[in-house]
């Protein structure tokens, strides 16, 4: 029996694990910087040096680059940098080295502290997060050749949705842009802290393309030119789009691909007139590319002939399923009380991170959890301490829509901040806003039998013999026409011909004529 077979190309997922990474080092503050008085603010940026699988482990090296800004004893402003490595060791049940992985993470907490006037104390939890892929090929059987037999070959066949990896792929867009100082800014001196971060970040697939847009949200506190200036600080929307050449894209592959910043420099230069009033930008946006491709594939699913056994041998094929690809917006609004014991003047800076807590699945939905952390940078009416900062916690709660979701489905969601905004409204209370950017992607996994090859048997007589020619028959719960069919030997047309169906659709306790059909080798 020949049998006409497709290779279709599976792509899975297996499984994923996660652990945290505890950070917890003292540093000296170089002798050339002044002693500290109070710390400001801080901030860090994990980056991934290597990720590498060893048998069901999966060993991650890194390090977090951390920055203090404090309060000099003598008055004034001034940054300390420094790094912390890491190597952490994951285990991965069933990982096996034919799997793809990949590494994400997330820093949970960092927490700088004086230990004296010359000593910082740096604490840190890191998440790191491991996924397993795997790719494989199923070769299975999707048509028969007619006649093979000496006679017609009942074929009963499916359609399959299957969602398979099309792209994977890691790379980078480069960012530079100059900022410049407006009128009533005095000019810069000497750059006392900097931040970057990408907001309003969107990624789609084009023909041989993808397209990429967002904001880069820049904060520079600086010395002012001259011995009068004071303190200074200044924060832009900095706007970017782009294409990327990507021959393996198609505008209609679904995408779930995730955009951070591996690198942000910011550097103060002189304009025309040599005067040190820009700001020069450069940022790379490293992205994180998956592309699916959904595809319908026609198998057999089962085989039997009236005149010939028919002996199947079956495989099984185990695949995903998109249940559901969902761009999510959660808004959040939130009044929160800043305790400072003295009256605070004006809020200079505020910068979000977005953190999931909880998810559960439940009625085609999925609740998620989370908080959107929110760190404040204001000015006081302490002239001995001008500028202080605050963490406040805005708890949210949002509700996706994920038809068909089980325990068992698989789902990607990559976070993001629309926009944000901080705002006193009369006292110590700050009102923020904000818009989530949830991006889901639920997976089903499914596995069931696929033909893989099929034999010819010469058909037993005497069973045949022994089946009556005509019986009645009450459908039971289960059937189907192509049951019934292939159990009395007969066929659906000859079913529904001889019963007067014009539907093959059947319930139980329907009542059915069944004749016995003998084709002729």
């Amino acid at each position: 029996m020949e049998l006409s077979k497709k290779n279709i190309h599976m792509n899975r997922w297996k499984t994923h694990a996660t652990t945290q990474v505890t950070l917890d080092d003292d540093f000296i503050v170089p002798d050339t910087m002044d002693d500290a008085e109070q710390v400001v603010l801080s901030t860090g940026d994990i980056q991934i040096e290597s990720s590498r699988a060893q048998g069901e482990k999966v060993v991650v090296k890194g390090k977090l680059d951390f920055r203090i800004l404090y309060r000099k004893a003598g008055g004034g402003l001034q940054a300390l940098a420094g790094s912390m490595p890491f190597e952490e060791t994951i285990n991965v049940p069933g990982l096996e080295d034919r799997d793809y992985t990949a590494t994400s993470w997330e820093l949970d907490d960092l927490n700088a502290g004086m230990i004296n006037s010359r000593k910082m104390s740096v604490k840190a939890l890191i998440t790191l997060d491991v996924s397993a892929e795997t790719l494989y090929d199923v070769e299975a059987a999707v048509d028969v050749a007619e006649g093979s037999t000496g006679a017609e070959v009942k074929a009963l066949r499916q359609n399959m949705e299957v969602a398979a990896i099309a792209v994977r792929r890691k790379d980078t867009y480069r960012v530079k842009e100059t900022i410049a100082l407006s009128g009533n800014k005095p000019n810069i001196d000497n750059i006392l802290w900097s931040e970057m971060r990408l907001c309003s970040s969107a990624c789609r697939p084009m023909d041989g393309k993808v397209r990429l847009e967002g904001e880069l949200i820049v904060f520079v506190i600086y010395d002012g030119e001259g011995e009068n200036d004071t303190i200074q600080w200044l924060e832009e929307s900095v706007p970017f789009s782009g294409e990327l050449e990507l021959a393996e894209a198609v505008e209609e592959m679904i995408p779930q691909i995730s955009m951070r910043l591996v690198h942000k420099d910011i550097e103060a230069k002189p304009d025309y007139d040599g005067e040190m009033r820009e700001l020069e930008i450069d940022a790379v946006v490293e992205l994180d590319m998956k592309l699916y491709e959904e595809e319908e594939v026609e198998l057999l699913s089962d085989l039997y002939s009236t005149n010939r056994e028919i002996v199947l041998e079956t495989e099984e094929a185990c695949f995903d399923k998109i249940l559901t690809k969902n761009l999510c917006k959660c808004k959040v609004a939130e009044k929160v009380e800043v305790s400072h014991s003295d009256r605070i003047l004006q809020i200079c800076h505020s910068e979000g991170n977005v953190k999931i807590d909880e998810t559960e699945i439940s009625n085609d939905e999925l609740n998620i959890e989370g908080v959107l952390e929110v760190k404040l940078l204001y000015l006081t009416a302490d002239d001995s301490e001008p500028i202080q900062s605050s963490t406040e916690v805005v708890p949210f709660h949002y509700t996706a829509e994920a038809k068909g979701i089980t325990p068992e489905s698989i789902y990607q969601m990559n976070t993001g901040l629309d926009q944000m905004t901080a705002v006193m409204i009369g006292g110590d209370m700050v009102e923020i806003k904000a818009v989530i950017n949830l991006d889901l992607l639920v997976l089903q996994p499914v596995c069931q039998p696929v033909i893989a090859s099929a034999s010819e048997e010469p058909m037993d007589l005497q069973k045949l013999q022994k089946m009556p020619g005509i019986v009645g028959y009450i459908v039971q719960p289960g059937d189907s026409l192509w049951k019934i069919a292939k159990k009395f030997h007969t066929t659906v047309e000859n079913i529904m011909e001889t019963n007067g169906l014009t539907s093959d659709i059947i319930k139980p306790g329907d009542k059915l004529i069944l004749v016995k059909e003998i084709a002729r080798g």
